[in-house]
């Protein structure tokens, strides 16, 4: 199962670095890593996605708080939470398709931030989901370049859990 872990850490030099040692000594591959300011000055977030059980995630997480720098870590997967990614998409856009993909890409509210005269690039922001949804649909018209983010995530502040909600909504929706 894929972990999402939101570590706050001190803004010195090498902390990275010890947490990414941390997870390569033990075996552990980091799917995806942002990094940013957090609200406090000299604090830094890490928003992380890591691949591992329950148990070897919560033993992942007692290691990084013993770190020297690491202030918290939070599995974000296990309470409700928001997450968002970037990502930025050049599509093959020659004159006689272009109308069909603005058309498209309108649905997954992406923005058009650079036209050129065979291609376009996108902006997409949501959560993974959409991302891979778009890329998808997209594959057909021939994708030049990607890049993305990385997740960022963050608790919800409300504690409603909406992933819980939209399981209850298609259960509700299924014919009996």
């Amino acid at each position: 199962m894929k972990h999402t872990l939101s570590v706050l850490v001190e803004d010195e030099s090498g902390a990275l670095s010890r947490i990414s040692g941390l997870f390569a000594r033990r075996g552990f591959n980091i799917e995806s890593l942002a990094v940013g300011p957090a609200k406090k000055s000299g604090v830094s977030r890490l928003t992380m996605v890591v691949e591992g059980d329950s148990r070897t995630v919560e033993q992942m997480t007692k290691q990084l708080n013993k770190l020297v720098n690491v202030l918290a870590v939070t599995d974000l997967s296990t309470i409700p939470s928001v997450e968002r990614e970037l990502m930025l998409l050049k599509v093959a856009a020659p004159p006689e398709q272009r109308a069909a993909i603005l058309d498209l890409v309108q649905v997954f509210r992406a923005n058009v931030i650079d036209v050129g005269e065979t291609a376009l690039t996108l902006e997409v922001v949501g959560d993974p989901g959409k991302l891979v949804a778009i890329e998808q649909i997209l594959e057909t018209y021939g994708i030049l370049e990607i890049a993305r983010t990385g997740k960022v995530a963050l608790e919800r502040a409300s504690g409603v859990n909406t992933a819980y909600l939209k399981v209850t909504a298609s259960a509700k929706r299924v014919p009996a």
